[in-house]
């Protein structure tokens, strides 16, 4: 399948579209149908019709964000048509609802004249909170919003416009503290001069950057005094100055900052090579950049670069501004987002790429040692601590400006933002995120299924991993074929006409004669992809295996075993499924491996559970789950649980560790606090540890289904290379996050091991298997 095919597949797979309203109350009764409805309702539409301030508290007008086009500058795509952009706008809501909590209407204005758009807007007071102009063309945009903010008395913000601005000029400003420029003295070039080249342009003037130091360029060239052209408006004209250079060429002579807000190839290494020391070179177009980084560097060394993309450093991404700003300015009940909101969303992030970078953050993106520099300007777009600058910063400012009408209490505010979203929600983003840093060899053994082919592609067009597809290879093709998958880039070995199966039925007999393996069996493995692949792993052919669609799992873990076995240091070789719901991340052991586990064997379990779980950038709580609450049941069941607790303690002081326990105990802190308040948890545990396999595989099975979790895993710990088993039936973006998973176990491992792992090499380490 196409990329074309996948995106229009995403959105129309299961329930068409992005986004849906889910209700907040229940409606189960007919008690609940007379208090939703009709009498019951009458009540709070009373109310408010008293004090309209009352909508905050009875209705969703305090979280409700209008997302409002028209079509006429749709992302890269121009003037489309309302109805085309509406996958753009609901693509806005989900970033809404994902990164801040809020929720979205996308509406699509049928119409190109912006008084209808003023007036559509206007009509819409009563119904949210405050609205986020996209993707309407120059300088209609302008004039709209000026509009609507002079008639409104909610918050309205054109993002196109703003949003770039605000974060490129935290990193302007973290650039100049690095370089040590003067803001009042240098010189900024803009290629492009729409709704965003403009915005930005005037943002760094409120910012100290001199209006007649900054020259735009659009497709004619310089904008100067006296510049003639049929496409001058007077937004423009603001910086046309008296100036002799009529090419951005002249223009990035001898400048000190560069703004690409235009297309890929605008400016050249030539051009860039002749800009002050120094240079700070903001390359924002997108997909491809004005220059490409390494373009820039190749000329000048010395020169800094941000881009809009997440493979470089210093992604300038307006994630990291409109859903942190909106939930700040509607918290306050703000009546508009004014300038010195947007300033001080800009300085907050300023501010926040100077700290110290958590552990936690830093690996989500596979790094470490991230520190304030030149390849770090401003914070990274996963970074859940900008939900807690900004949105503060910008109710702040709404309220120390008169924009909004109450006096807030800064510590409780910032309370409140850390319960309303979880960590959970960027886990996988940021195991993807990392992934992708260092890609892997994969190997799939079940290549000639449809769902790991398409898998395939993703990994490779998301440059997740370099995955090598097992199998016939015109069975794979024409199954490629049938559903216009590509293939290039993927790696396709037939384990029953490879070159090397001589050398690994060698291997594999080696191993195994003295288990009752002849040879002519080893060769006969061969043919079956698990085996191959455990090879191709467990030679340093290929990084990491993930099997197990079409199969169950002793299938796949049995023959990984015999090959390439568990790591010299392991008690126990365990399977550990992530499961993320919405707010948290609860990390379940032992659920595929173990049937009826020893209390030294449950302590070494939740001990590289605990190590999996701060992997993530999450304190471990781990919880030795029972039927009996501390010694409330004599029973040897109750009683492992609790040694298993005590081992544990003894052998990481550190660790949070309760037990034996019952698992609602493990997550009501009224229960703990009341009746067990010796009790170590002080939180909800996130580590669960079950005393048997089928405590611990219902257990995660029925949270996974009924409490709507998805389910990363299981995560194999404990074996000597990387090898993760899928669930059987699972489907592609499973086969992809477990794909994701196991490249960044393969990151983690040390490189000291030779190629054939022989005894006497060191063991490698992992993330998911160190012990």
């Amino acid at each position: 399948m196409t990329k074309r095919e996948d995106a229009l597949d995403y959105h129309a797979r299961g329930r068409p579209g992005k986004i849906a309203v889910v209700p907040t109350k229940p409606l189960a009764n007919q008690r609940d149908l007379a208090l939703a409805y009709s009498p019951g309702v009458a009540e709070p539409c009373l109310e408010i019709k008293q004090n309209p301030e009352l909508a905050y508290k009875y209705t969703a007008r305090g979280n409700l964000v209008a997302v409002v086009t028209n079509g006429t500058a749709v992302l890269g795509l121009g003037n489309i048509g309302a109805l085309a952009g509406k996958p753009v706008m609901e693509g806005k809501g989900n970033l809404f609802k994902q990164f801040a909590d809020l929720d979205v209407f996308d509406l699509e204005v049928g119409s190109a004249n912006p008084d209808d758009v003023i007036r559509f807007c206007q009509l819409l007071e009563p119904t949210v909170g405050g609205i986020n102009l996209e993707d309407i063309k120059a300088p209609d945009c302008f004039y709209i919003e000026e509009t609507l903010r002079k008639t409104m008395n909610i918050p309205v913000f054109h993002d196109d416009q703003h949003g770039t601005a605000i974060i490129s000029g935290a990193a302007l400003l973290n650039a100049l503290e690095v370089t040590g420029k003067d803001i009042a003295q240098i010189r900024v070039v803009f290629s492009g001069a729409g709704a965003a080249a403009i915005s930005t342009a005037e943002h760094y003037v409120r910012l100290g950057v001199k209006r007649e130091h900054i020259i735009l360029c659009d497709r004619a060239g310089v904008i100067f005094a006296g510049r003639d052209y049929g496409d001058m408006d007077p937004y423009k004209a603001r910086f046309a100055h008296d100036t002799d250079r009529r090419t951005i060429d002249e223009a990035l002579d001898g400048a000190d900052v560069f703004v690409g807000l235009s297309v890929a190839g605008a400016v050249t290494g030539e051009m860039i090579a002749r800009m002050a020391p120094s240079p700070v070179v903001f390359a924002l177009a997108n997909p491809m950049p004005e220059i490409l980084p390494d373009q820039v560097r190749a000329v000048r060394s010395d020169a800094l670069v941000a881009t809009g993309r997440s493979d470089f450093p210093n992604q300038v991404n307006n994630v990291l501004g409109f859903p942190f700003i909106f939930r700040g300015a509607i918290d306050v009940r703000a009546r508009e987002i004014n300038e010195e909101m947007k300033m001080a969303a800009t300085r907050a992030l300023a501010l926040l790429a100077r700290e110290d970078v958590p552990e936690s953050v830093s690996s989500l993106y596979g790094l470490r040692d991230v520190r304030f520099g030149p390849d770090y300007l401003i914070p990274f777009p996963f970074d859940p601590r900008v939900l807690l600058w900004v949105a503060p910063a910008v109710a702040w400012a709404a309220v120390a400006t008169g924009a909004a009408p109450e006096f807030i209490d800064l510590d409780a505010y910032v309370e409140q933002l850390e319960g309303r979203l979880g960590r959970a929600r960027g886990i996988m983003r940021g195991i993807i995120n990392r992934a992708s840093r260092q890609p892997k060899r994969v190997v799939l053994p079940e290549g000639e299924e449809p769902k790991v082919i398409r898998a395939a592609r993703i990994l490779v067009d998301d440059g997740i991993a370099r995955p090598v597809l097992l199998g016939n290879r015109a069975a794979i093709e024409q199954v490629a074929g049938a559903m216009l998958i590509e293939l290039n880039e993927i790696d396709i070995e037939d384990p029953a006409t490879a070159p090397q199966r001589a050398m690994y039925a060698d291997f594999l007999w080696r191993k195994r004669h003295r288990k009752g393996l002849s040879l002519a069996e080893a060769e006969r493995r061969l043919f079956n992809g698990i085996y191959f692949g455990s090879c191709m792993v467990a030679l340093g052919d290929a990084d990491a295996l993930v099997s197990g669609v079409n199969m169950h799992y002793p299938e796949t873990i049995r023959p990984a075993l015999e090959v390439i076995g568990a790591h010299p240091k392991a008690e126990v070789v365990s399977g550990m499924y992530m499961l993320v719901f919405d707010k948290q991340v609860v990390f379940c052991g032992d659920t595929t491996v173990n049937i009826d586990p020893t209390a030294e064997q449950l302590a070494q379990i939740a001990y590289a559970a605990a190590r999996i779980t701060r992997t993530m950038g999450i304190e471990p709580r781990i919880a030795m789950l029972s039927f009996s609450n501390f010694g409330s049941v004599r029973h040897p069941e109750a009683e492992k649980m609790a040694r298993a607790a005590e081992l544990l303690r003894a052998r990481d002081a550190t660790l949070v560790v309760e037990g034996e326990m019952q698992a609602d105990t493990a997550f009501d802190m009224e229960i703990l606090k009341r009746d067990y308040p010796f009790s170590a948890l002080k939180e909800p545990a996130n580590v669960l540890i079950f005393p048997n396999l089928s405590a611990g595989n219902i257990a995660y099975k029925l949270l996974h289904h009924l409490g709507g979790a998805t389910a990363i895993g299981p995560i194999l710990v404990g074996m000597r290379r990387p090898v993760h088993v899928l669930e059987r039936g699972a489907d592609v973006q499973d086969i992809v996050n477990m794909a994701a998973v196991a490249v960044v176990d393969a990151q983690e491992r040390s490189h000291n091991t030779d190629r054939a792992g022989r005894p006497g090499s060191a063991p490698g380490t992992t993330i998911f298997s160190r012990l």
